[in-house]
This record gives C-alpha cells, sequence and structure tokens, in this order.
C-alpha cells in the first residue's frame, strides 16, 4: 500500500461488512460485501473490517488500497474463540490479502491447550511484517495483549464473553478510556456502537480508530430494532 496502514486509519471510521451464512445478505455463489464496502467507503470511512478469506479477496480486489482488517469466524470444540482461532484461518487470510488480521485475543482457555500468548508469538515468527489486532474483552486482556506483540488492540469482545456480559447494551467508553491511557498501541473502539454520536466519543475518550458494523451494514439487526421499538 502507498501510505502506512495505520496512518490512514487514525482518527477515521472502519466499516465492519460481514454476512453469516444464516444472514440475508449471505449470498453461497458470490460475495455481496464488496457492495457494502463501496458504500461505506463512498460515504467516507477509511478501512473496512470482514470475515472470511472469501469477502476479504472480494474486497481488496475491487479496493486494494483500502486498510482491510481481516478474521476467519470458526468453531473449534473445546474452545469458547471463535474469530482466527489457528494458524490455518491466518494462512488463509494472508493468501486472501488481509492487511491486518484480528484474532481473538482473551484469556479464556483455548481448545488447543496453548496460550493466545503463545498463539501470537507463532505468528509473529512465520508473518514477521503481518500487523495484528487482538479482539479483547477486558482492560488486563488488552495489556496482556500489547505484551504479547500485537500491533492494536480493539474491544470488540467485551460484553460477549462470560465475565463481561451485561444488560447493558451501550458501548464501554470506560473501557477505551483505560486502554487509551495506558496502551503504547493504537486502541480500536468496537462493539455495540449504534449511534453517531457513540463513535464521536469514543474518539474523546482516546480510540486510535473506531469500528461500526451491525448498525451500518446488517439491515435484519437495524430493522429488528426499529420494529421492537414500534411494538
Amino acid at each position: 500500500m502507498s501510505k502506512n496502514v495505520l496512518d490512514i486509519l487514525k482518527g477515521n471510521l472502519i466499516v465492519s461488512c460481514q454476512a453469516l451464512e444464516h444472514e440475508p445478505l449471505y449470498n453461497p455463489d458470490f460475495s455481496l460485501m464488496p457492495y457494502m464496502a463501496k458504500a461505506a467507503l463512498q460515504a467516507g470511512a477509511k478501512g473496512i473490517r470482514a470475515n472470511s478469506a472469501r469477502d476479504v479477496k472480494a474486497i481488496k480486489d475491487l479496493f486494494p488500497e483500502v486498510p482491510l482488517i481481516g478474521l476467519v469466524k470458526r468453531d473449534y470444540e473445546g474452545g469458547e474463540q471463535y474469530i482466527t482461532v489457528t494458524m490455518r484461518e491466518v494462512d488463509e487470510l494472508v493468501e486472501a490479502g488481509a492487511d491486518i488480521v484480528a484474532l481473538d485475543a482473551t484469556l479464556r482457555p483455548r481448545f488447543d491447550g496453548i496460550t493466545i500468548n503463545d498463539f501470537i508469538h507463532q505468528i509473529k515468527e512465520k508473518y514477521p511484517h503481518l500487523l495484528l489486532m487482538a479482539d479483547i474483552s477486558t482492560f488486563e486482556e488488552g495489556v496482556n495483549a500489547e505484551k504479547a506483540g500485537v500491533d492494536l488492540v480493539g474491544t470488540t469482545m467485551n460484553g460477549y464473553t462470560p465475565y463481561t456480559e451485561s444488560t447493558d447494551k451501550s458501548p464501554n467508553f470506560e473501557l477505551v478510556r483505560l486502554l487509551s491511557e495506558t496502551l503504547t498501541i493504537p486502541v480500536v473502539a468496537e462493539g455495540r456502537i449504534h449511534e453517531p454520536s457513540q463513535a464521536k466519543r469514543m474518539f474523546e475518550e482516546g480510540a486510535y480508530t473506531v469500528v461500526v458494523g451491525g448498525a451500518i451494514t446488517r439491515p435484519l439487526e437495524i430493522a429488528t430494532r426499529f420494529v421492537q421499538a414500534i411494538q
């Protein structure tokens, strides 16, 4: 890429363009996510986050200069993690052209018995120039991820691990503020950001960049919120 990936993302919006197999925007024959990415970029977003090598490649083929965070959601029996859990997923994303690879960096026991720190070390040994984003759920996990050698820390998993689940569905501004004050690497605000004002506040709390997904690119989720409010 002509400019440093992180420089492009600083102070700007990343839009998560994902459609899982059970969702209306998933097409088994070809990816619809480049259209979502096109809309997001036309609006002024500077980066895309996408799931699966198929979607990553489809988006990168169309927008090669746009920073792309790639991940692969895949379940493994015996573990709770499902975001880029093994080297298999990392290999797929590198081949597809992801600029940054996101992985579950929570401190929950992994299905393979190794620590997340060991896994990060293995990735860095194989792909020393690959940027890694740690999806974490707590302050302690964020601190650990930086020590383990990742390049960005995102609050993606906050509210989605057993020890962070809450009835409060608002974004965790406090976590972003604490991480931003403590870490020396970029902090990515992600998770439950439904309003533009919330995204703006995340930057005020110190976020390096902000990821918004469902509120922009999941029409089923958006429509459901409207229907439930009306009812």
